[in-house]
């Protein structure tokens, strides 16, 4: 194993030799450097703190539309003009809403850095929300839900099954928003949220390339740094009640194949930290989904598609991170045909036993660790996948540091503390399950919603 961390660090030198380096402005606005210099580019990303987390029912979808809005102008550029000028610079840019945090980021030739500086700090206090606009964009954000969710069956279910899982927590309710909210909200909803979120001590600015850290600091300064403190609304303690039994939901839709979907509420990094005696959990969370599911000879493929055919795909997945403190232990099937979903069921969960009952082998066991490893290598090794790591971390309240000693903590987990986390968390009484039960697809069930672009 050691062997094999060594010639990955030595395939990828600046792993060795780069550090991140923070900042804080006078307004609070945190700001992360990591110079890169293996080509003239930079990736510039800022994040805000907000999140369909902090949505209220009734405004569900929010932090998403405004999101949108952030496009459509400011005092000083028109609406469409932020893409424009990225795209005569020569760069690319977008944005992302998530239930934790909102991102726009842009990639550039370094010498174009100013220029994304400008546009954001621009943005980040003189956004134009004007009433034309917003109804305008409302529309194309209703479209977005049909597209993305009302016309899949699969994310139907995924819909139903985060409102299955959690009963009173935030995670239960989409990012995209529920129809009835999209319908009823005004340009004031969204103003609402630019004035209590969108504040420089709220936000954090990554930025990742052929760059000199003071530089960038001293731009960082020159734009943002005249930005005024918000007073930010308090947060209140969001925390699930403890699941006292196995739940289930069907979800009937036009599809032609089936789906299951089930897991297990789990911990976080975040319950963990400063704790020795559990703080190996998710690690050995993480190390149990990818020998179930971490690729094409993990034991879902190996014994559920090939040897049974019970499942054309199956998957697990397990996320350690998260700002609500609370993450889920997934598992993910589509049968080869509706009459084998039970089948399907109850053969997931037998994999499941058999963990709790006889682990891992110490093959099995290395090979996931070396595919794991090499993944987080390959993807510091991208200037664009390591500002989004120091994003994620810093916004969802933890710090960037926290992955330095991620190899060393997955190179740690044993056989038996795999077999332990089974066994403590993968139980009846923490599971959630939502099946898709196909309904015949006729000319008035096509789907109906279109994709957007800015």
């Amino acid at each position: 194993m050691l062997k094999n961390i060594l010639l990955l660090l030595l395939l990828f030198p600046s792993l060795l030799l780069a550090q991140t380096q923070e900042f804080k402005l006078s307004n609070g606005l945190k700001v992360f450097v990591r110079e890169d210099h293996r080509s003239p580019v930079v990736v510039s990303q800022v994040w805000y703190r907000a999140g369909s987390l902090d949505e209220v029912n009734g405004k569900t979808g929010v932090a998403h539309v405004l999101e949108h809005m952030m496009f459509k102008g400011t005092k000083k550029i028109k609406s469409g003009e932020f893409s424009r000028l990225i795209a005569k610079a020569g760069g690319k840019e977008n944005a992302f809403t998530g239930a934790d945090y909102t991102c726009y980021f842009q990639q550039l030739e370094k010498s174009n850095l100013e220029l994304s500086f400008k546009l954001e700090a621009d943005r980040m206090q003189n956004l134009n929300l004007s009433k034309e606009e917003f109804d305008k964009e409302i529309k194309v954000v209703m479209e977005e839900r049909r597209w993305r969710t009302d016309d899949k069956p699969t994310s139907q279910v995924k819909e139903q099954f985060a409102s299955t899982v959690f009963k009173s927590h935030p995670y239960s309710r989409p990012v995209v928003g529920w129809m009835n909210d999209l319908e009823n909200m005004t340009v004031e909803d969204a103003r609402e949220w630019y004035q209590n979120w969108y504040a420089p001590n709220n936000a954090i600015l990554v930025v990742v390339g052929d760059v000199q850290a003071n530089d960038v600091l001293n731009l960082a300064k020159k734009y943002f740094e005249k930005i005024p403190v918000r007073k930010i609304p308090e947060r209140k303690p969001q925390v699930e009640p403890k699941q006292i039994g196995e739940r289930r939901s069907v979800i009937k839709a036009p599809s032609e194949l089936s789906y299951l979907l089930m897991g297990y509420q789990a911990p976080t990094l975040m319950d963990r930290l400063g704790n020795n005696e559990s703080s190996w959990e998710p690690y050995a969370l993480e190390m149990l989904s990818n020998i179930l599911a971490g690729n094409s000879s993990s034991r879902l493929n190996q014994n559920i598609v090939r040897n049974q055919r019970l499942a054309v795909s199956v998957s697990a997945g397990y996320d350690s991170t998260s700002r609500g403190r609370i993450s889920l232990f997934e598992l993910e099937g589509t049968p080869n045909d509706f009459k084998k979903i039970n089948e399907l069921e109850s053969a997931l969960l037998q994999e499941v036993e058999k963990i709790k009952k006889d682990g891992v082998t110490q093959e099995e066991l290395d090979r996931v660790k070396s595919m794991v490893i090499a993944s987080d290598v390959y993807q510091k090794d991208s200037m664009f996948g390591m500002a989004m790591e120091i994003g994620q971390l810093e916004t969802m309240d933890y710090s960037f540091h926290l992955s330095d000693g991620y190899i060393e903590k997955v190179n740690s987990v044993t056989s038996e503390q795999i077999k332990n986390v089974a066994t403590k968390y993968l139980t009846r009484d923490k599971l959630s399950i939502v099946i898709l039960d196909p309904q015949p697809m006729t000319q008035d069930t096509l789907p109906k919603g279109r994709p957007h672009v800015h």
